[in-house]
């Protein structure tokens, strides 16, 4: 049998396991000889800030869910893109313990009859909780299945009437440096912005998430509240939310502003349109060894589609 050996120029940094989650399978097999692991060996597992351990109360079992093997904890929340703690993919575990999570209130304002300012707990009003399991798809070719717990975001919008001339939403993080180390560097123009079409937005599929494997949402992973859109490119995604805006005009978001060329609006998952420097049409799911084609709409084909009729998806990526 003939096995080649890549050479270190042949290797992609997407494709580089990071130091911690390296390490952290490195203790997983010291600790759980025999199949067998004690609740404090497996705690030693997580960087402290994933370590919350509060189960969300009477979560149910959602619709749209998928079947595929789960993503392991560890990597869910070791292995992140979360600019404002930094770029590498470690830094959101290693310094996500700076975030303050509570108390903290969302905005909504815009084009609604009832804009405010709502703790995030009634917001979300955590007593009708769904739990979905959703692919996240990276435009980094990497991919992860998570069990996330939520709301669907249409359910929360219409509590607050959007008026008839409502055509997008606008979503902002938290901008703050002293809790946000990242955003003392100019990687972007903070705060981070995001966007959806109002018909998106108020697609049952769209998740306002506040947990993951059924535990409140860790800090890396975009605590307290984060947008989960699974048939789009991550970065559409946004994290740590205090405000959603109703507009009329399609918002400018942070990606498209830094890089239009690499980051469209829509941020489909489409295989057909590679990104500038690297190729789109296959991923990896982490733990995986090999790489698998990329589904259009990241699989969700059959139920998003028809919401982009009549566009051009190479065009509109």
């Amino acid at each position: 049998m003939l096995i080649k050996i890549k050479r270190r120029s042949d290797i992609l940094p997407s494709e580089i396991t990071p130091p911690d989650v390296y390490e952290a399978r490195r203790r997983f097999l010291r600790l759980g000889a025999g199949g067998m692991m004690t609740a404090a060996g497996l705690a030693a597992l997580w960087p402290a800030a994933a370590r919350a351990n509060a189960k969300l109360p009477n979560v149910t079992k959602g619709p749209f869910s998928t079947r595929e093997e789960l993503t392991p904890y560890e990597s869910v929340t070791v292995y992140n893109n979360f600019y404002e703690f930094g770029t590498d993919k470690e830094d959101p575990a290693r310094l996500a313990a700076s975030l303050k999570p509570r108390p903290w209130q969302v905005a909504i304002d815009g084009e609604v009859a009832k804009p405010g300012v709502y703790d995030v707990d009634d917001l979300i009003r955590l007593h009708v909780l769904q739990e979905r399991v959703y692919r996240l798809r990276c435009v980094e070719a990497w991919s992860m299945v998570i069990p996330w717990v939520g709301r669907p975001l249409s359910e929360v919008i219409k509590r607050f009437e959007p008026t008839s001339r409502a055509k997008y939403l606008r979503f902002e993080t938290l901008l703050d440096p002293q809790q946000f180390p990242g955003q003392r560097r100019r990687v972007l123009d903070w705060p981070y912005v995001e966007g959806l079409r109002i018909d998106e937005a108020l697609h049952p599929l769209t998740l306002l998430a506040v947990g993951l494997y059924g535990e409140v949402l860790p800090n890396q992973n975009g605590a307290p509240i984060r947008l989960v859109v699974p048939w789009k490119y991550g970065f559409k995604s946004i994290k740590s939310i205090v405000k959603i805006s109703l507009t009329e005009q399609q918002p400018l978001t942070s990606w498209a502003k830094s890089g239009p060329n690499e980051y469209g609006f829509y941020a489909n998952v489409n295989p057909q349109v590679d990104h500038p420097r690297w190729s789109q049409a296959r991923e990896r799911r982490i733990g995986d060894l090999f790489k698998r084609d990329t589904a259009m709409f990241n699989g969700y084909a059959d139920e998003v589609a028809r919401l982009y009729a009549g566009m051009d998806l190479k065009k509109f990526f």
